[in-house]
């Protein structure tokens, strides 16, 4: 009864776990010591089956491969002949899925040289800087399988401050792609922590492809129209210009697509080459970070938040642009920026703050001074600029709470819900406004075109 269980055949691992899956990285670190055995049912003598994972702890899959050769092999098992081959866990013999700090050290230790040196960083803050003095088993396979709860973030913040290798920004050696992927980092991120496991989780699939697709039809809608009007600088003076489907005019609020599709019609070329330019250079980067469904719910909301601000505070304008979307983008990324001010470690970033909030000026000067400027048919006048003022308002709230969580679980935040209520109030208030306000103050609208 006292006998082990026979070992399955070693194999080396591979000496490159730079890219390694879970799996490889859970042998090299040899943690199959630290996975909850099977039941006695399901463990019978020559059988090789894959232990399940701790309670509450996603199954992971895991190879048949062990350790290698070099180290001291450690049965998986141990009996106890008074309890009748009963398996007991080597690290967790409560079966709590939790390991001790001091014992997972150890393993980081004796395998730690086949991880990546960025990944092995983040390993070792972890068992630095857990207070109560053990790790969950889970933590380790999200770190190993590029996926990070909130938790864990918690518990390796602090040790980014104990950790003594050099930054990122002093790697040498590096491919063009690789000083791209390490400068979007420092253009974004304002914690060496996360500079870190970005550059090394980084790899561009999927592609930052929202914020290209956009331009691409906002950029294709101009052409049609200028080659339609014959017109490429401030289109909006053309008699036909209203005329179009796409653009929020008061008189035909009731067509709820136009709330969102004014995006692809814009005043001129000059309105559609600064908006086209900042979010090119602001929300390409920030998609490669946080992806294409963080950076499009900012976007779009934004532009929502715009048409509608425009329906209350602008009541009798048309809308047409895509400031709100690029206001919301930029304004949170400075926000951010702010936010972190010691923490990020872009290039020249003062500078380069005081050529946004100028472009941004510029840009708001222009359409407050079109918005006034005498109509070329008077019974309408020129589009809104309060779109802007409303992607300012996402900006700033939403999109904050999403640049400052990096790979965190927004749901998990109590400030998300929060930003993400006043929103849906506002928009409700917004429907009900569109509703009723309109024939209570008993406005006269320019007609329809």
């Amino acid at each position: 009864m006292g006998d082990r269980l026979p070992e399955p055949p070693r194999a080396n691992p591979s000496p490159a776990v730079a890219a390694c899956s879970e799996a490889e990285a859970i042998e090299v670190l040899g943690t199959e010591d630290v996975l909850p055995m099977a039941t006695e049912d399901n463990h019978r003598l020559g059988r090789n089956q894959s232990p399940p994972s701790p309670t509450g702890c996603p199954k992971a899959k895991l190879p048949s491969l062990q350790p290698p050769t070099d180290q001291p092999l450690v049965p998986r098992t141990q009996f106890d002949s008074s309890r009748g081959q009963k398996p007991t866990r080597k690290f967790d013999p409560e079966n709590t899925g939790y390991i001790s700090t001091e014992k997972f050290r150890t393993l980081l230790q004796r395998y730690g040289s086949e991880l990546d040196p960025h990944k092995l960083e983040v390993l070792l803050a972890l068992a630095d800087n857990n207070s109560d003095g053990k790790i969950c088993y889970q933590d380790f396979v999200n770190l190993m399988s590029n996926k990070r709860s909130n938790s864990f973030r918690q518990a390796i913040l602090q040790g980014n401050r104990r950790l003594c290798s050099k930054a990122l920004l002093e790697e040498t050696g590096l491919t063009l792609s690789q000083r791209l992927i390490r400068h979007v980092a420092y253009e974004t991120l304002p914690r060496e922590i996360d500079r870190k496991w970005y550059y090394d989780s980084y790899t561009c699939c999927p592609p930052p492809w929202f914020m290209i697709a956009i331009t691409i039809v906002e950029v294709a809608f101009f052409l049609y129209n200028g080659v339609v009007l014959d017109r490429f600088v401030l289109q909006v003076t053309h008699p036909l210009y209203l005329k179009n489907s796409l653009l929020y005019h008061p008189q035909l609020r009731a067509q709820a697509w136009r709330y969102l599709t004014y995006i692809f019609m814009h005043a001129g070329i000059e309105h559609l080459g600064l908006n086209v330019i900042l979010q090119l250079l602001v929300g390409v980067p920030l998609e490669m970070v946080h992806g294409a469904a963080r950076i499009g719910f900012v976007y779009i909301a934004g532009v929502v938040a715009g048409s509608l601000a425009v329906s209350i505070a602008d009541m009798t304008a048309p809308v047409v642009g895509s400031s709100g979307g690029v206001y919301a983008l930029i304004s949170a990324h400075l926000a951010n920026i702010v936010m972190n001010w010691s923490g990020m470690k872009c290039q020249f970033k003062l500078l380069r703050m005081a050529v946004a909030l100028i472009c941004m000026s510029f840009e708001f000067g222009r359409a407050v001074w079109l918005r006034f400027y005498p109509s070329a048919y008077p019974p309408c006048p020129h589009p809104s600029f309060v779109a802007h003022l409303g992607g300012v308002a996402v900006g700033i709230t939403l999109g904050v709470v999403i640049l400052r969580n990096y790979e965190q679980r927004l749901q998990d935040q109590s400030l998300w819900w929060i930003f993400v209520s006043m929103y849906m109030v506002f928009v409700l208030f917004a429907i009900f406004w569109n509703i009723f306000a309109y024939s209570l103050l008993d406005l006269k609208l320019p007609p329809p075109p």
